[in-house]
Formats: structure tokens, C-alpha cells, sequence
């Protein structure tokens, strides 16, 4: 018999007032707990619903005409969807510089998103496993470069694109130079990410591929690059996204004939009156392909960021 029963009192209770093994959850917890249960799964579908009403309105005032939406807002579609037509589609794709602004965004965006994964990929490599005189130094300019700001370099690189022209070809006002300046100043963060990824891969994995005689060249590319797959799409998609959306860039150094659509639709833009007609159906076409994308690669996208959380 043991001294509590001999003395008539109670056993002592557990640390923490709860069963053994079983500690008492504080409301936090006990909250995160409850967060897979059917009811906020719902909660979390309706507040994905409503990030999308703003899209939505988008599409619908795209598809109505500019005497409708200067009537009344755009849900009143849903009561006469008669309003629906694509004449504002119509009418923005017959115009020539829209769709060749479109066509300078391709232009810009593609070279832009595949220079700096494919240079960012071979430098991230570099400084990872490679060994050379001054890495460790140049890697740190390399960070030390990520908090400069786009505005900072955006007279300066004007003087220089001003300064730059030979056969008749001028940098400041073309594509190429929007890109270059793209290309410049996503390096630096493209370089950071991807070396980090690298730089966890297993040194096993590559000396196993140097004891049977493959060159640097051949480890990156049948062990890096494969290994870094999920990283490098994440990091296609973070380009892609920032050069299609950009505005401030092009407003500096796209002229006329080689603007992108971002600075095109804000040309549009009228002081006293709606646009809406024009706006709207531009600003959903270049939202979809941004999306589209997005989705296209999103499997990768969540790869990447959940790489090297388990091990």
C-alpha cells in the first residue's frame, strides 16, 4: 500500500494539472489543432474566394461595354447578362501598338528570365564548389549588391545607355537595354538563392562524379542542375513576374516603339474620363499570362520553397 493510500490523501497530480503523458494545451494550440477540421477548411476556401473578387471584377468590366460600366458596377452583370459582349477585345487587339507592346513584353521578359536563371545558375555553381582566388570577397559584393535599389542606378545607367550607340543602334530606348538592366539587377538575388540551394546538395554526389572523370561541366550539368531543378523554377517564376509587371524600368528606358504593355496601358490612362473599355480588358490580358504561368509551374514553385526542409 503506498503512503497516500495509508494516510487517506489523494495521489499528487501530474506537472502540469493533466494526465501523464499528456500535457495541458495552451488556447494556441489547442487553435492550430483545430485548423484541419472541416469548418476551416471552408473558412480558408471563402477567403480565397474573396482575393479573387477584385479578378473577377476585373474580367467582367472587361466584358461589358463603356456605357455599362460608367452606369453601374460591374455585379450587375449577374442580373443581365445580356451585358456581356468581347467587343472590347475585339476592338483593343486591332489596335497595332497594343499588340506590338505586347510582343516587347515577350521580348523582354523571355531573354530577360533566361539570362539570369542560365548565368545565375553557372555563378551559384561557381561559388558553391568551385574554388578560386577572391571567392568568398566576390560572393560578399554579390550580397552587398542585393540592397541597392532599382532607383538608385536609374540615372546613371541612363548617362551610360545615352553614351552607348554604334551603327545607327542607340542602348537608351531599346529593348536590349531594358533588358540588360533587368538582367543586372536580378543577378545579384538570383546568385544568392541559388547558391544557397547548391551549396546543400550532399559533397558526396559531387566527388563521386569527379572520381569518374566527369569535368565541371558535366557535374553541373547531370548533378547540379537536375538537383537544383525545383530552385531554379522558383526562381524563373519570381523573374518572370517582376519583368512582365515592371513600370518603373520601361517608363525610363523604353521609348515608343519598344514599350512593354505595363507602360502602354499607362499611356492610356485619361485625366477627366473613364477608359475602362480600353483599361480593363488590357489589364486582364496582361494579368492571365502572368497567371498562367504561375500555375504552369507552380508544382516546381512549391519545391523550391519547401527544398531542404526535410532532409
Amino acid at each position: 500500500m503506498s503512503t497516500a493510500e495509508r494516510t487517506g490523501q489523494a495521489p499528487p497530480a501530474e506537472a502540469g494539472g493533466g494526465a501523464a503523458g499528456a500535457p495541458r494545451r495552451g488556447l494556441a494550440a489547442r487553435i492550430v489543432g483545430r485548423t484541419g477540421g472541416g469548418a476551416a477548411q471552408a473558412l480558408l476556401v471563402l477567403v480565397a474566394l474573396f482575393w479573387l473578387v477584385p479578378t473577377l471584377g476585373l474580367l467582367v468590366a472587361s466584358l461589358r461595354s463603356n456605357e455599362d460600366n460608367n452606369a453601374g458596377g460591374w455585379w450587375e452583370v449577374f442580373t443581365k447578362p445580356t451585358q456581356l459582349t468581347a467587343e472590347s477585345y475585339s476592338s483593343l487587339l486591332d489596335k497595332g501598338d497594343f499588340v506590338d507592346s505586347f510582343w516587347n513584353t515577350v521580348l523582354i521578359t523571355v531573354p530577360a528570365t533566361v539570362l539570369v536563371v542560365v548565368i545565375a545558375s553557372l555563378a551559384a555553381y561557381a561559388f558553391a564548389w568551385m574554388e578560386f582566388p577572391g571567392r568568398d570577397w566576390l560572393f560578399i559584393l554579390v550580397v552587398a549588391l542585393l540592397v541597392v535599389p532599382v532607383q538608385v542606378a536609374l540615372i546613371p545607367v541612363a548617362k551610360l545607355y545615352g553614351a552607348i550607340e554604334f551603327g545607327g543602334f542607340q542602348m537608351f530606348g531599346s529593348v536590349t537595354g531594358v533588358v540588360l538592366f533587368h538582367v543586372a539587377f536580378g543577378l545579384p538575388f538570383a546568385i544568392f538563392l541559388l547558391r544557397n540551394f547548391f551549396a546543400a546538395i550532399p559533397r558526396d554526389l559531387l566527388e563521386a562524379a569527379r572520381m569518374d572523370g566527369g569535368s565541371e561541366w558535366t557535374i553541373f550539368r547531370r548533378v547540379i542542375f537536375p538537383l537544383g531543378g525545383p530552385a531554379i523554377a522558383s526562381l524563373g517564376i519570381f523573374q518572370f513576374l517582376w519583368v512582365w509587371n515592371d513600370l518603373l524600368v520601361a517608363l525610363v528606358f523604353a521609348d515608343t516603339e519598344s514599350q512593354p504593355m505595363t507602360k502602354w496601358l499607362q499611356s492610356q490612362m485619361r485625366q477627366f474620363t473613364g477608359n475602362i473599355d480600353i483599361l480593363a480588358p488590357g489589364a486582364f490580358l496582361s494579368l492571365i499570362v502572368p497567371l498562367i504561368v504561375f500555375f504552369a509551374f507552380q508544382r516546381y514553385f512549391v519545391q523550391g520553397v519547401l527544398a531542404g526542409s526535410v532532409k
